[in-house]
């Protein structure tokens, strides 16, 4: 093909923009992907890929699945699955064979397919992948039980779905050549016991090499990388199909030893995988004739149905039956199924296979499948967010604040916030503040915030943002790095600090770890300190058509410091360094209004006895009685 080179770019290109989109209007990607794929393929014959990679098309898909694999199962932490984890067991063995069944059957009536076709089609679709659920749970946001279900399952029925898919193809071959049934279950046994022996050598040869520093970090993704693939096909090379499990088992095995961060190579894996399947998803569509798919429409319209009132909710009643599983629960994870890439890789794989071992039918697979992941996504992403809304198991809009110190100032914006209706979390590892905030009634949480005990036990339920305002600097530039996967780099928002005024850049730290710049150029933590010592209070005023921003100005110009601006709709926005503030009519603005300079003197001289009191009180004590049942400090 001429301009080989300028046509894989240009899909690049292309792949980016149907991502932007997706972001854009808050769809799944993989709608754009697909789309794109048709037009550039069997529309406007721009994309040939079997023609581009020739023989090395399906090794790279299948090399592909196993990277998206691997990074999907490094965020299977085995302690997000207490609680959920019997009901994960059964939704991928015996849930996965009731869809399995269900599916077959209904392949095998409405299209007339043969058993074996019928049954290896089963096996492709019980699949749902996370390449599309995590998408969909950021737009549907339900209960964390709910999400961490299906993340979970899509990312565990992969490489079930792809061995029962081998299974499947390997008994059709046995029917065909008169091979006895032990033979096929002989290789089941084989293929799981060599990935997950081969994906646990893996983890661990890998885990020692990033946990002693036996590899630079500018290699160790390149390194993890190399690992991944190694151990994907050299599995596969030991026992046909088996890959895809080492790759599951490798990623879980690191997502669980405790010495080792994953974040780096999490991140990595991140963006390889959302290149591989923004690739793969173009390429694949590119492949469909659209005859085919029009002649199958209304049957496959008939299995979708089937597929998505029969097949997934019997396999939701069937894995859930007798567990701690509300209805609301059950009717959520009944709805939401997508099919992804791994779907549409194992079909164009095996569809191959089954058409030079002379099944004609298997050349309606790969349509199929599509089909399958169109509609599936296309119905799900459409009414998943409202079903979760009427069932009363989605999470609240973030629109709340997650406050990075619980000082007098963080809980005089926290009462506030709390008397607008806006959700505040305080985090402090100072135990007085956090108790004086628990006095007050503010939500807290006591502990560093980005210790290990705050990845597990931090509910980030309902906020959206970050407010790093602690009187320590550095913990306020981690905490905004650390928060940046959770928010989005948009959403993180710290102090200006004494040094970033008064010292040059070198000494600074960048503007990339710090998130936005609060309130004013010359406002600090310890500026805001020293007026709330001061009297400083924090004031509501809303502005409307008679009462102007302009008028609020004049009026407070040099006595308030503007902090947030609440809008009509509750949504509330922090007032950052250099932004030129226009409040709406119907807004309300926070400011912070200094005390007079008469009541600044008798608040200093009140705290100056009441130190004075605690002082004497100390020096006359010779013995502190202790309180039963009284801990300072909670365990």
């Amino acid at each position: 093909m001429p301009h080989l080179e300028l046509v894989l770019a240009l899909v690049l290109v292309v792949a980016m923009l149907c991502q932007w989109l997706a972001w854009r209007v808050k769809l799944p990607a993989i709608l754009f992907l697909l789309l794109s794929g048709l037009i550039a393929g069997p529309v406007t014959g721009w994309v040939d890929p079997d023609a581009m990679l020739g023989d090395l098309l399906m090794p790279m898909v299948s090399m592909s699945v196993a990277i998206i694999l691997f990074e999907g199962s490094l965020t299977l932490n085995l302690k997000e699955i207490q609680g959920v984890d019997r009901v994960v067991r059964r939704m991928i063995t015996v849930g996965a064979l009731v869809t399995w069944v269900v599916v077959a059957i209904a392949t095998h009536m409405i299209f007339s397919f043969s058993w074996q076709v019928s049954a290896l089609f089963g096996a492709i679709v019980i699949v749902t992948g996370p390449t599309v659920i995590v998408p969909m749970l950021r737009a549907v946001r339900p209960t964390a039980k709910i999400a961490n279900i299906l993340r979970w399952e899509g990312i565990a029925i992969d490489p079930v779905g792809a061995l029962m898919a081998v299974i499947t193809f390997e008994f059709i071959l046995a029917s065909v050549n008169n091979l006895p049934a032990s033979h096929v279950l002989l290789l089941f046994l084989e293929a799981v016991a060599a990935g997950t022996a081969i994906g646990v050598a893996a983890g661990i040869i890998l885990g020692l090499l990033l946990s002693k520093n036996l590899i630079p970090e500018y290699l160790q993704n390149i390194a993890t990388l190399s690992l991944v693939l190694i151990a994907f096909s050299g599995s596969n090379a030991v026992v046909h199909e088996s890959g895809l499990i080492a790759v599951t088992v490798m990623g879980m095995w690191l997502a669980n030893k405790s010495d080792l961060d994953i974040h780096p190579i999490l991140n990595f894996k991140e963006h390889l995988s959302l290149l591989l399947i923004s690739m793969l998803f173009i390429l694949l569509a590119a492949r469909i004739d659209l005859q085919q798919l029009a002649d199958i429409f209304w049957p496959a319209l008939t299995l979708l149905l089937v597929l998505q009132f029969v097949a997934r909710p019997l396999k939701i009643l069937v894995s859930t039956w007798g567990l701690d599983v509300s209805w609301p629960e059950r009717g959520l994870l009944a709805w939401i199924a997508p099919r992804g890439i791994v779907a549409a890789a194992i079909s164009a794989i095996f569809a191959d296979r089954l058409l030079a071992a002379g099944f004609e039918e298997a050349a309606l697979l790969v349509p199929m499948t599509f089909f399958m992941i169109i509609g599936t996504v296309v119905l799900q992403s459409s009414t998943s967010r409202l079903l979760a809304r009427w069932l009363g198991v989605a999470e609240p809009t973030p629109r709340g604040f997650l406050m990075v110190g619980a000082n007098a100032f963080s809980r005089a914006l926290a009462k506030e916030f709390q008397r607008h209706d806006l959700p505040c979390l305080l985090v402090d590892s100072n135990w007085n503040d956090i108790r004086q905030a628990r006095m007050e009634g503010l939500d807290t949480f006591y502990g560093n915030p980005v210790s290990d005990h705050a990845e597990t036990y931090l509910d980030l339920s309902g906020m959206g943002s970050l407010l790093a305002i602690s009187r320590q600097q550095h913990l306020n530039a981690i905490s905004a790095v650390h928060f940046r996967a959770d928010f989005g780099s948009d959403r993180i928002y710290s102090l200006m600090s004494v040094r970033d005024m008064n010292s040059f850049d070198k000494h600074q730290f960048a503007d990339s770890y710090q998130g936005h710049k609060l309130f004013a150029e010359d406002i600090s933590y310890y500026d805001l300190a020293t007026k709330m010592n001061k009297g400083a209070e924090i004031k509501s005023t809303n502005i409307t058509e008679e009462y102007s921003w302009a008028m609020y100005q004049s009026d407070y110009v040099g006595k308030r410091i503007p902090l947030f601006i609440i809008s009509s709709k509750g949504k509330a926005m922090p007032v950052l360094v250099g932004d030129d503030t226009h409040p709406e009519p119907g807004s309300t603005v926070l400011a912070l209004a200094e005390a007079d300079a008469e009541e600044a003197v008798k608040k200093q001289e009140k705290q100056l006895e009441k130190k004075k009191k605690k002082q004497n009180k100390k020096n006359g004590d010779t013995e502190q009685p202790s309180l039963p049942g009284f801990d300072p400090e909670p365990s």
